[in-house]
């Protein structure tokens, strides 16, 4: 089959996460058809996860694409460029202050961020409560997508923008996400401001950090009087099965965290211990480095699908910069297999000298130096 000239083509993104939808926008832009499936049956399906920070180099360049941007600036939060670290004691031991008009990297909570592009597309461009199963057809097209609620679907382009776990990605690559040893257990607070005053005043308007070299704490503001603490362990990724435990003993889990954060202050830990709700388990885990493969006329990939990393603030801007550039290849390209070479001659190669960087990065997460923490959680 020839390739078709990608303003002719059926073009299928499988993941309404902000790759798969910045891409949609940017195509749609374009006067290019596009449909977005994804596996949860409607938009507030689950809470959409913690706050990001949309650097200009990267993720402000693909709303700038998407025409957002002035959009984005009003909905984000400059002041959650604020970062403050800690010592187990409860010493601040460096705090970055974000300067007035400083708007390289601000903050936005997920759902917010996710909602503004959603509102962007065209009504219908989602397909709700479509989990994918398997791609089908020949390399060179049509692809046959099979979804979990029994309908297929023939397409010229599948668009992998479905996360770590990715079920695009064994068309073009048999890499699978390997267990970094470091697992998150996220913890939720909300009106801080009144139920939690001592843990809004050590967090800040930002982000707070404190590590031993062998566990950890990152907490961030969010929107709505709320913050999020990620406790961070090296651990199996069994884990609790191991401690007798489960997921939804959250007294069990308390006691484990109280003994093992022992030396730490009372003030750190109760960072630990005054959570609302359970816990939530969050393991680690990356692509292996490098991840690459061949071209391939009639399936791509982008963000966590084609280069899974360490949550270091890199994550969902290099996907929103990856879907920009891929939109932008289809756009002024002949035909969908030169787009598709165009945009992954760009992007393998820069996922690549990324991935290299942060490679092993799970553990600069535990350390007492001074990260330069992101938030891609």
């Amino acid at each position: 089959m020839t390739s078709p000239a990608p303003a002719h083509a059926r073009i299928s993104v499988i993941g309404a996460g902000p790759g798969g939808l910045t891409c949609a926008r940017i195509l749609q832009r374009h006067g290019m058809d596009v449909t977005v499936h994804d596996r949860d049956p409607g938009p507030d399906a689950r809470n959409q996860g913690g706050t990001l920070d949309l650097h200009a180099d990267n993720g402000q360049i693909a709303l700038r694409e998407a025409g957002l941007l002035d959009e984005f600036f009003a909905l984000s939060r400059p002041e959650g460029q604020e970062m403050r670290h800690w010592d187990p004691s409860g010493t601040l031991t460096d705090q970055h202050v974000p300067a007035a008009g400083e708007l390289f990297k601000p903050e936005i909570d997920r759902g917010q961020l996710r909602d503004l592009l959603l509102d962007s597309l065209h009504p219908g461009t989602v397909r709700w409560g479509h989990a994918l199963d398997t791609v089908s057809g020949p390399a060179d097209g049509p692809r046959r997508l099979h979804f979990a609620n029994g309908t297929t679907i023939e397409t010229d382009l599948v668009i992998g923008a479905d996360g770590a776990f990715s079920r695009v990605r064994p068309v073009v690559s048999t890499a699978v996400p390997e267990y970094t040893g470091v697992g998150f257990l996220e913890a939720w607070f909300s009106d801080v401001e009144n139920r939690h005053p001592d843990i809004a005043e050590l967090v800040g308007p930002g982000s707070a950090a404190a590590a031993d070299g062998d566990r950890g704490l990152f907490a961030q503001r969010n929107g709505g009087n709320h913050i999020r603490v990620y406790i961070i362990r090296r651990v199996p990724v069994d884990w609790l099965s191991r401690s007798g435990l489960t997921a939804d003993d959250t007294d069990g889990i308390r006691a484990l965290l109280l003994e093992e954060y022992a030396h730490w202050s009372p003030r750190m830990r109760r960072m630990l211990t005054d959570n609302e709700g359970p816990y939530v388990d969050r393991p680690l885990f990356a692509l292996p480095v490098p991840h690459t493969w061949a071209p391939n006329p009639t399936v791509t990939l982008l963000g966590d699908a084609a280069h899974l990393m360490p949550p270091l603030g890199v994550g969902v801007n290099l996907a929103m910069l990856d879907a920009a550039e891929l939109a932008l290849a289809l756009a002024n390209a002949a035909t969908v297999d030169d787009a598709i070479r165009t945009y992954e001659k760009t992007m393998l190669p820069r996922s690549t000298e990324t991935a290299k960087a942060l490679e092993g990065g799970a553990e600069h997460l535990l350390s007492t130096d001074v990260p330069d923490f992101g938030h891609d959680a």
